[in-house]
Order: C-alpha cells, then structure tokens, then sequence
C-alpha cells in the first residue's frame, strides 16, 4: 500500500529552499517533480522574473474543480544572529517544526499539496483539482497569482471554488476562517509652497502647516461604523516629511503618506474622491498647492456565508472540534485577486510567529490541516 505523503516532513524540505522573494529557492522546482510525479499537469507560469507553478489533475475545463492557492516566497530573514535555529534549515525541536516560512505559508502549502496528492490516487474525482502556487505573495505581487490567473483565463483553466491557505487562526488551531478582506490604499501628497528665511516668513509661503492641517483633518475623519461583515475602515497617518536639516529655513515642499484599510462602504474610487476633495479645500485656504497620487493594493471584497464556507467549516470542525468564526479582518492576501475568478475562502493554521525572529510552527497544526484540506476535498466531491 502506498504511504501517505506526510506533510511536514514536504514543510522541512521547503524550508530548505531559500525563497526569499522573489527568489524562486528551489520551492516550486520540488513541488512540481512531487505533483508531476502524482499524476498532476504542470506547468511553469513564470512571469517578469517572478516564478509560479499551475498544477491541474484531472480534466481541463471540468465541470467542478476544486483549488487551492498559496505562495513559497517568504519574507528576508531579518538579523540572522537573532535566530536560535537556522532560518533555512526546517528543524524540528520540541514539538515546533522552525524555520523562514514555516508558518507563512510553507506549512499551508505543504498541507494542501498532500491532501490533494492523496485524494487523487487514493480516490480519484470526477472533476479537477488545481493548485495555483506563486512567488511573489510577499512582493508587489504583480506578477504572481495575478499572472497565474491570466494565464488560466488564456488557457481555458478554471477553479470553481478556491481556498487560500494563508493562516487565518490568531491563538488556536480551527477558531477563525476568512470570508472576505478589507481593501488597501496609500494616498501621497506634497505640499508646495516657496523657500524663504525663516525670520521672514511673510517673504515664504510654508507648505507645512498646510499639509499638517490636511493630515489632521483626515484623521479626524471617521469614514464609517464598519458594515454586517467588515469592521469599521480606518485611516492612518504614516509619515511628514520635509527632509529639511536647517532650523532657520523655510522648506519648499513636505510630503506626507496615509494608509487606508476600507471595508465595503467605500471604494478606492471613491476615496480617492474624498482624498482629492479634501486636499484642494485645504490648498484653497492656505494657497499651498497640494498634489496627491494613490496606489490601490486591492480592493474589498466579501464571499457572502454559503456553500464554501459551510464546507470549509464543517470540516475545520469535525477535524478541531472548534467550529471558525467567518472573519473579514487582517491585511490583504492574494484571495483578492482569486475573488474575481471565483468564490474563495481563506483558511490555515496559528500565524502567531510569522514573519518574526524563530518562525515555527507546531508540528501537530500541520498534520491536522493536511486532514482538514483532506476532508474538504472528499466532502466537495463526494
């Protein structure tokens, strides 16, 4: 009978691959031989220097598939002298399996890439199961899931359903899935006014307190009382800036950054509205011109509580014992560009430790979440 694929020790062998990204390490070169070996179609979806792999079982074009999604790029390291273990070395110690990656998100896919290796010889579907992997999650992310998905719409590929393996679970193993994520802008402004002396003040025009004020009055601002499935939005004051190292003069421009995680009363259109609106009354006021640029990392999307995510939780729960809150908080993830192509999910194990100094992960997490996908796939398919 053929062995199980066991997940962790597939976790260690990841860790082993330096994927800082957008550094490729490796990663996706051993999950392709695993799944090709498994019977998967792969192919190399590799665009502006970023790596990706597409792997299908099944049918082109079936009328049900199932995919996961997920990334082997991880974060750099940080101060290696830091670390108790090697960062790139996937230990185990004590119950943790430790490492770069480890729980974000190496783990997840480690676990999604067994389960679906299993279900497909052990029970083969009617139907497709996908795994659309990127490096470059922990970048710009321009060219990762997003070319993945461009890819899949090129080539007549497509998911019925799709869950994000990201952890999702703040202290417990089971206790929270993601139906949806908040959206993501940075406004940047600068402020001009003109140079002068700052004895003589009336010979300048000042941007600072101009731009001061604009940042004050947005703060003030409260943009809602959240929505049925979103907190409320908010809005943070990142940086003022002048670069100017002399006390006695007046500086001719100050820029300034604002954050911006918005629920889905809003848009980033319509922010940026607002954003506009308020800059030009202020340099209206003050005769300090300001000028503003955005840059939208994703907008906010919601998968409303149905069929995926009673799958998902019926099987979080028969395998923790732990029924997941439906959850929309956190930062963005790739599920916002899945969200276009189909319904999406997002769930994984405790992301307590990641991106910190001694990333680990408890080595029990990753064979419950391997059992988990597991069952979600019997489930779906059954």
């Amino acid at each position: 009978m053929t062995q199980p694929t066991d997940p962790v020790a597939l976790t260690a062998e990841l860790i082993r691959c330096p994927s800082v990204t957008p550094a490729e390490g490796g990663a996706l070169a051993l999950l392709e031989e695993r799944l090709s070996a498994a019977g998967f179609d792969c192919t190399r979806v590799d665009r502006g220097g970023v790596a990706n792999l597409f792997a299908r079982w099944g049918a082109r074009g079936a009328a049900k598939s199932f995919g996961f999604n997920g990334h082997t790029d991880v974060v750099p390291v940080g101060d290696a002298a830091a670390w108790t273990a090697d960062p790139f070395g996937g230990a185990q110690k004590d119950g943790f399996l430790w490492g770069r990656g480890s729980t974000d998100m190496k783990s997840g896919v480690a676990a999604f890439a067994a389960a679906a290796i299993d279900f497909v010889r052990d029970t083969p579907p009617e139907g497709a199961v996908i795994l659309a992997i990127t490096g470059d999650e922990e970048g710009d992310a321009t060219d990762g899931t997003v070319a993945l998905l461009d890819w899949m719409e090129r080539n007549g590929e497509a998911m019925s359903a799709c869950l994000v393996g990201e952890p999702t679970c703040p202290e417990r193993m089971g206790e929270m899935m993601k139906i949806g994520r908040r959206g993501s802008m940075t406004a940047y402004f600068t402020a001009t006014g003109v140079q002068g002396h700052s004895a003589y003040p009336h010979r300048a025009k000042n941007p600072v307190p101009a731009l001061a004020r604009l940042m004050a009055q947005l703060d003030a601002h409260v943009l809602d009382d959240g929505t049925e499935h979103f907190d409320p939005s908010t809005l943070a004051v990142t940086t003022i800036d002048t670069g100017n190292p002399a006390n006695n003069v007046i500086p001719a421009q100050c820029r300034a950054t604002v954050n911006i995680r918005f629920n889905d009363a809003h848009s980033s259109a319509s922010l940026t509205e607002w954003l506009r609106r308020e800059a030009d009354k202020v340099a209206w006021d003050s005769g300090i011109e300001i000028a503003m640029q955005t840059k939208v990392s994703g907008e906010s999307f919601l998968t409303p509580p149905g069929p995926l995510s009673d799958l998902v939780a019926r099987a979080v729960e028969a395998e923790t014992g732990v029924s997941p809150v439906l959850s929309t908080s956190g930062g963005t993830s790739d599920a916002r560009f899945v969200k276009d192509h189909c319904p999406v999910v997002e769930f994984g194990l405790v992301g307590k430790t990641m991106h910190q100094v001694d990333e680990c992960v408890e080595v029990a997490q990753i064979v419950q979440l391997k059992a988990i996908y597991a069952r979600i796939l019997r489930e779906y398919f059954a």
